[in-house]
């Protein structure tokens, strides 16, 4: 309740001592101390009203504070609405880079509770074998209790075949020659494909369209590699200078299909492979499909780049994911399937328009067909990315609702709804595929692409080459 009279009181007695104040100071001083009698006068009002004085009676600075206080809230979420909205244009616009640092966190993330859960194996083991100790007189391998619940993961020894290994025309190529030594000496200085066209002019062995396969031996696997492109022109000398004479030393049979998308859509990285894969049958009766992106080079010339019962995936371990894999069901980079389990899972999905989604609905389409993914073990797997000088693509937004629904995709969506327009050019080293890929290309049939044969050195076979 609202106390008047006290109040009353309280100011008519701060007023009189004022005016006492005023009538005794002389002359100059009796403005000084009228405002400092009013200030008295003020401060006893507030004290006395307490927290019950009525509507309208508080004090200005009171007041200031209150209108303070809404106008540095509404600075703070200016600013954090304006950040946001920063991050989440960014994230659109260069999703490669913000992914690079989510993977680089999730695989961290990852390695510390595998770590963790080593340690801790290895704590409880010690802690059995000191009990197991302490109960009998001694412990060794052979009474030591099996009951652990522990596993442990052995690596497997790969033998590869000594210097002295002879094989001959008429046997198929082993999958572990010699010449593959291990590391690949690495080399990312940007160069010209002219460079490149001149080092591989010398070899009389590479067909037109980069086809190669072994004299010596059999080639086990007839591997056609499908490269999707755009823009990315300093790439491609940097990736044939490491992967032609690695595959060499792997004795495969090999041909190289860059498929270049043009137009103003959305990069489709999995549209593009569905395409390199028809018109690579039409060619030669491929066995085993290598779906290789054009920054990726590979570390080891073990890598063999053969298919498999499997699915194989190939770049496990890459130097932009400080080495390890982002998560379990990651299958990007370079992957690898026979044509029949290619066919058998309906290809790639059409659906992944702009960046990310299309590989992670790869995994799902080798899961529901009931493959498993196989993957080379240790460092064998190790890829170097060659740095970007633009932009990636766009973000694909609606990826994730369309991998919810892909089991009940997979049979709609991929090589049996693909329609394209192909103008096919021959390059000394590469066969490419011009498409202008738009979503309303949805029909199984295409026609016949049209051959321009433009070679940038002496032609050595027909176009198409056989």
């Amino acid at each position: 309740m609202w106390r008047r009279p006290r109040l009353s009181r309280r100011l008519e007695r701060a007023r009189a001592a004022a005016a006492s104040a005023a009538r005794r100071a002389p002359g100059r001083r009796v403005a000084e101390a009228q405002r400092l009698a009013a200030a008295a006068a003020r401060s006893a009002a507030d004290r006395g009203s307490g927290g019950s004085r009525p509507p309208g009676c508080c004090s200005m600075r009171a007041r200031r504070g209150l209108l303070r206080l809404p106008r540095r809230s509404l600075l703070a979420a200016l600013f954090f609405f304006s950040l946001s909205s920063s991050l989440l244009y960014f994230v659109y616009v260069a999703p490669g880079i913000v992914n690079t640092y989510l993977f680089m966190m999730q695989a961290q993330g990852i390695l510390i509770r595998d770590n963790v859960r080593t340690i801790g194996a290895q704590v409880y083991e010690q802690v059995l074998r000191s009990a197991y100790a302490k109960r009998n007189s001694s412990v060794n391998d052979s009474d030591y209790p099996l009951d652990l619940n522990h596993s442990e993961t052995f690596l497997q020894t790969t033998t590869f075949l000594p210097e002295d290994f002879t094989y001959f025309a008429n046997h198929t190529c082993p999958e572990r020659l010699p010449s593959m030594k291990g590391p690949i000496d690495i080399n990312m200085s940007e160069i010209g494909m002219d460079y490149i066209h001149e080092l591989f002019s010398k070899d009389p062995t590479i067909k037109l369209g980069g086809h190669w396969k072994p004299s010596d031996c059999m080639p086990r696997w007839k591997v056609a590699i499908l490269i999707p492109f755009r823009n990315r022109h300093e790439h491609l000398p940097v990736l044939f200078r490491h992967l032609i004479p690695m595959l060499q030393r792997q004795r495969l049979q090999f041909a190289f299909y860059v498929v270049e998308q043009v137009g103003t859509q959305p990069f489709n990285r999995a549209m593009l492979f569905n395409v390199g894969f028809q018109e690579a049958m039409k060619d030669l009766d491929w066995d085993c499909l290598i779906f290789h992106d054009v920054d990726h080079i590979p570390e080891s010339d073990r890598n063999y780049y053969g298919c498999g019962q499997m699915p194989r995936h190939f770049a496990t371990k890459l130097d932009k994911y400080m080495y390890l894999l982002p998560y379990t069901e990651f299958f990007g980079g370079v992957s690898g399937l026979t044509v029949e389990q290619f066919r058998k899972i309906n290809g790639f999905p059409n659906a992944f328009w702009g960046w990310g989604g299309e590989d992670d609905d790869l995994w799902n389409r080798v899961q529901n067909a009931g493959y498993s993914v196989s993957r080379p073990e240790g460092d064998t797997g190790k890829y170097k990315s060659i740095p970007h000088h633009h932009r990636g693509e766009v973000q694909f937004l609606g990826r994730y609702a369309l991998l919810r629904k892909s089991k009940e995709r997979q049979g709609l969506d991929g090589l049996n709804n693909l329609n394209y327009f192909a103008n096919i050019t021959y390059d000394a080293l590469y066969k490419n595929i011009t498409v202008n890929l738009t979503p309303e290309l949805a029909q199984p049939q295409s026609p016949e692409p049209v051959i321009n044969c433009d070679l940038p050195w002496s032609c050595r076979g027909a176009c198409p080459y056989t």
